[in-house]
């Protein structure tokens, strides 16, 4: 047999899009499953989802109240809303001959524990199968032996659940947004120092500037109070404002500004942001979830994130800066799965362009702390 696996471990921080879809339309994801099942000919769906997602599950799985407040009318609403894979297969929609097509389909839900490596397709595999959530070699690819040995197509919750809009719509309708190579629609999660976060979605292609301000309300404090943007999620690297003028989102454009669309998930920082101890943070965060199993990742964003917390005193030297790029440059493409370029990519950020901001940092540390800077020297 075949499976379908859908991913909806959605750790990456910044993040929200596929939350939103099964906090608010869980039919339209199952509806997804059924159309790329039946597309690739598999036995099952599995949908993997973050354990933390409780409310989301529940939507998908269990039944649960659903009480609605609306204040400004004084109306109180209270009614059971039945899950959507519950009634998906109460109406024959799924399971045993589904949608009488004489296909059978069902839908499984599996609950993760919390690990942000589980959303790399074979960790989720292996966490899918009972085991420790650790990526696995490749080849084999999950298209030849995934989940139980069997062919299985490992898909993002975005992705299935836009399918069967497409398929009502046609490709070339799906097509018409964006650009050449960079076409269709995208959920952006836009969270920061904007005046309104939000999730929407937009076409792919849409500059950077006028995505905030049409959607998020602008920068809090005007444009030219931004420091920066992280525009994929926490594992990008950061762009400064300079390079937000005339960036676009999309997967090409977002590449020339030496970064990446990632998940879509735009981190606005305006200037009162400590931008060093902001990628710190990150670094601190895929030190703490790296599995372990790969050495330079392992040694290498522990190494990282004990060098990063230094240099959010200045308590470093300034061939150190140097040192943290090499560093980087060493786990980046040296692991089994994406978390070490995850780990190093925020940290090339920060040097590529607010190197002398860290070197700022280190300068005044010295004259603040002149004697203990010297002390560290002689023991180096």
């Amino acid at each position: 047999p075949k499976y379908l696996v859908v991913n909806a471990d959605e750790g990456e921080p910044g993040t929200c899009k596929d939350r939103e879809i099964m906090r608010h339309d869980p039919h339209k994801l199952v509806e997804g499953c059924v159309v790329a099942g039946r597309a690739m000919g598999a036995r099952a769906a599995y949908i993997y989802i973050r354990g933390e997602f409780y409310n989301e599950s529940s939507n998908l799985q269990m039944d649960h109240v659903h009480r609605c407040v609306e204040l400004q009318h004084l109306e109180i609403k209270s009614n059971v809303q039945k899950v959507a894979i519950k009634e998906a297969y109460t109406a024959g929609l799924i399971g045993k001959n589904a949608c009488g097509s004489g296909y059978d389909f069902d839908v499984f839900v599996m609950r993760g524990a919390g690990a942000y490596i589980c959303g790399e397709e074979t960790a989720l595999i292996e966490s899918i199968e009972g085991k420790q959530g650790k990526p696995r070699l490749k080849p084999p690819f999950p298209a030849d032996i995934g989940v139980f040995g069997c062919p299985t197509t490992v898909a993002n919750v975005e992705t299935v659940a836009v399918a069967p809009t497409i398929c009502r719509r046609g490709g070339t309708w799906f097509a018409s947004f964006g650009r050449d190579r960079n076409s269709g629609t995208k959920l952006f999660n836009i969270s920061g120092h904007v005046n309104t976060p939000c999730t929407v979605e937009e076409e792919m292609s849409i500059p950077l500037r006028e995505l905030l301000e049409r959607h998020a309300g602008g920068v809090r404090g005007g444009w030219d109070n931004l420091l920066g943007v992280i525009p994929g999620g926490s594992s990008t690297p950061i762009i400064p404002r300079s390079v937000c003028d005339d960036a676009m989102m999309d997967f090409d454009d977002l590449v020339r500004a030496e970064t990446a669309l990632g998940t879509a998930a735009v981190i606005v920082m305006d200037k009162s942001t400590d931008v060093i101890r902001a990628i710190a943070r990150l670094v601190e965060f895929y030190k703490h979830e790296s599995c372990g199993q790969c050495t330079p990742c392992r040694e290498g964003v522990d190494w990282m994130n004990s060098m990063m917390w230094r240099f959010v005193k200045g308590d470093a030297r300034t061939s150190e800066i140097d040192m943290i790029w090499e560093l980087s440059k060493q786990i980046e493409g040296h692991t089994i799965c994406a978390l070490g370029d995850g780990a190093a990519w925020p940290v090339q950020g920060l040097i590529r362009h607010f190197r002398p901001l860290m070197e700022q940092r280190i300068s005044d540390f010295k004259k603040k702390n002149h004697k203990e800077a010297e002390k560290r020297r002689e023991i180096i």
